[in-house]
């Protein structure tokens, strides 16, 4: 059952084992849209080795499920440069399959919003090794958890976070 989320996507070890062979530094990020379009949220939890260093969640407002996702990306990279120096391995768990897929440029992306929101992720990550994992729900728990309560609790962006993707016109 342990290998279970990635058999059809990935016989990357790092990616099956949840467990990173030669990086302390870990990240799951979710998207929760309620009726898609809907009351959106993001998600994510940082970690080095097993200690959360740093995790939330936002309310988005009205926004795609996919929308989300990217959001839960980008709030998250936004965090890592507070806490990660460059030299770090980080990999990035996601139940999403087309994010994962399309970060890892195996899908194109049609939508213009999402463009835009994949070239600010690259921009973000630029100098940054960064591996994106996809896994099922069920071992994404704890940012699904942080993504919903970011919408029941109403919780704000950060204010240089709305900036950044004011400036990159995502917003």
């Amino acid at each position: 059952m342990e290998n279970k989320q990635l058999t059809f996507l990935s016989k990357d070890p790092e990616c099956l084992s949840q467990k990173p062979l030669d990086s302390s530094w870990t990240m799951h990020i979710d998207g929760a849209s309620r009726n898609n379009p809907g009351p959106s949220g993001a998600g994510f939890s940082l970690m080095r080795q097993e200690e959360i260093v740093c995790e939330q969640g936002f309310f988005l407002g009205q926004r795609t499920n996919n929308q989300a996702e990217y959001f839960a990306l980008l709030i998250g990279l936004f965090f890592v440069h507070e806490f990660m120096d460059k030299k770090d391995k980080l990999i990035i768990y996601s139940d999403s399959q087309l994010l994962v897929r399309q970060m890892n440029r195996t899908y194109k992306i049609s939508n213009p919003l999402l463009k835009k929101m994949q070239h600010l992720a690259y921009e973000m990550m630029q100098g940054y090794n960064v591996k994106f994992c996809h896994v099922y729900r069920e071992f994404n728990l704890r940012a699904d958890v942080l993504a919903n309560r970011g919408i029941d609790k109403n919780v704000l962006l950060p204010k240089r976070f709305l900036d950044i993707v004011s400036k990159h016109e995502i917003i």
